[in-house]
């Protein structure tokens, strides 16, 4: 009896620290991006970069993850998921450790963005499936449960994480602390038991090959608007096209009963369908927040990454409460309804604070809003997901559960790239308009300014440049930063736009879910959207 009971006990301890291992690959997937967001202004600094150049690391990170999720879960079927699961930590711990000695922003993108976001797309699904055939019943739950809280967690302290070292050691040391909690996860990978795939080990390569360029496409073009480049809308044509041509061919398939990327079927259910979209919607709005909020921080207000992160913590903390709270306090109320509450709060929020840009000079100033604004994210982050998924059989949930995660992450990629994108459309037009109407800049000058920002438009703060406008007359000077304080201002404000429009399109979208029956789930799902 004492030895049974010894190696239940046993049993019991590796679980846990199993739980406690996923949970910390998990926070650091998360806590990754918080630290890019406010870093930027360091890493701009360190690396002679830009601020579209670091946005645009940040968005094709997220758009990689999204394109090669769906592939890359079948990837783990056929390889074996533990293996999958590996070399996805492996591939993150190689985009955080050039983090730590990259020199220029071309390693970034390619080990950070490219291949960490390979690793992240192997890793999500890899991990989902070896929760579900690491642990049963109670314990199972327990782990989706942790390995959620985790994420949660990530998301809130993130900003005050990633501000607090990169203020008082240096951004890379936050990179280099991920790659040592992954050299710790990995070191008791023993206690992972892998899960064996049982079903159809044929791979639909058309259907994968147009889900990348579809998805790739679109945020593709947006990213090569926002530097400049050209084939611009055949790059985004290119990706509508093949995302069309995707589901014409997996209805084809389907109906041919041949192997298909992913069950067409699925979109057969309103519910889920308005719940993927709700998705999307989510993640544009936190996207596009995400990239114009640290900028307003960092390049109008001049703060650090320390003060950037404290000042964004009223939206992060928010967005921890209220989807604890309402997780567990949502009594008879219809996830709809909180669903539609949670898009209205996240309008309000956003709304508030596109006039305060110009007008506030401290982040006090936005706590409201940006309270409201977590609020409302926390609201739909605690039901989105079970509402997506409850629909859906027990044994396709895994499926759809990938489905709506790559969602997830196309609409922060999305979200990204479109409020970066337009951002600095609107400063180039904005400091070109402002330039050459100026009554204090020579003529000559005016040209010549404005020829080099409509090829090289970026966000600079004040004193950025005024290092770069030395030898001019004070008056030229001072007219050229006061052209740029507003021009970049008015940027801001446009790329608060697209949070803003994504919120009022899941306000009209959760419209729609109130007109459907409410589903209960057909199985337990706290956790199951991983990503």
């Amino acid at each position: 009896m004492t030895t049974g009971a010894q190696g239940g006990n046993e049993a019991v301890s590796g679980s846990r620290r199993l739980m406690l291992l996923l949970a910390a690959a998990m926070f650091v997937l998360v806590v990754d991006t918080s630290l890019m967001n406010v870093s930027i202004s360091a890493v701009i600094t360190d690396l002679d970069t830009t601020a579209s150049g670091v946005q645009s690391a940040i968005a094709l990170e997220a758009l990689v993850s999204a394109a090669f999720i769906l592939i890359n879960s079948k990837v783990g079927d056929l390889i074996g998921r533990k293996r999958a699961y590996v070399l996805g930590l492996l591939a993150y711990a190689i985009g955080a450790l050039a983090m730590t000695l990259a020199q220029s922003l071309t390693a970034i993108i390619i080990f950070w963005a490219i291949i960490g976001g390979l690793g992240a797309s192997l890793l999500l699904p890899a991990m989902q499936s070896l929760i579900h055939g690491n642990f049963s019943g109670s314990a199972q739950t327990q782990a989706y449960a942790m390995v959620g809280a985790a994420a949660a967690i990530a998301a809130a302290i993130g900003p005050l994480l990633g501000g607090f070292v990169t203020t008082y050691l240096s951004w890379r040391v936050g990179f280099g602390l991920e790659v040592l909690i992954i050299a710790i996860v990995l070191s008791q990978i023993g206690l992972v038991k892998d899960v064996p795939y049982t079903g159809d080990r044929q791979v639909d390569v058309v259907g994968a090959i147009l889900s990348v360029i579809g998805m790739g496409g679109v945020v593709l073009g947006i990213l090569v608007w926002q530097e400049g480049g050209e084939f611009v809308g055949l790059l985004m044509v290119l990706g509508a096209v093949a995302l069309w041509l995707l589901a014409r061919w997996l209805i084809r398939r389907k109906r041919e009963q041949q192997v298909t990327l992913l069950d067409p079927d699925l979109f057969r259910h309103p519910t889920f369908t308005a719940g993927v979209t709700g998705q999307m919607m989510q993640q544009v709005a936190l996207g596009g927040a995400m990239i114009a909020l640290p900028l307003f921080l960092q390049m109008t207000l001049e703060y650090d990454a320390l003060e950037a992160g404290l000042s964004l913590a009223p939206l992060s903390l928010t967005m921890f409460a209220a989807a604890l709270v309402a997780g567990r306090r949502a009594g008879g109320r219809r996830p709809a309804a909180i669903i539609r509450m949670g898009f209205v709060l996240v309008s309000i929020g956003i709304a508030v604070i596109i006039p305060f840009v110009p007008r506030v000079d401290s982040g006090w100033y936005l706590v409201v809003p940006l309270a409201v604004t977590g609020s409302g994210l926390g609201l739909l982050v605690s039901q989105l997901n079970n509402y997506t998924l409850a629909p859906v059989e027990e044994e396709r949930v895994s499926e759809a559960a990938g489905v709506n995660s790559a969602a997830g992450s196309f609409g922060l990629s999305f979200g990204l790239a479109m409020a970066g994108g337009l951002m600095l459309a609107a400063l180039s037009f904005s400091f070109t308009h402002m330039t050459e109407n100026s009554e204090v800049i020579p003529a000559a000058e005016q040209q010549q300014i404005a020829k080099v920002l409509e090829h090289d438009a970026e966000v600079m703060s004040n004193s950025q440049l005024e290092k770069r406008i030395t030898g001019q007359p004070a008056a030229v000077e001072a007219e050229v930063v006061s052209i740029n304080n507003d021009a970049r201002n008015r940027s801001l404000q446009i790329a608060l736009l697209v949070p803003l429009l994504a919120g009022l399109i899941g306000i009209g979208n959760s419209l729609r879910m109130l007109r459907l029956p409410d589903r209960k789930p057909s199985a337990p799902l706290e956790g199951m959207d991983l990503g």
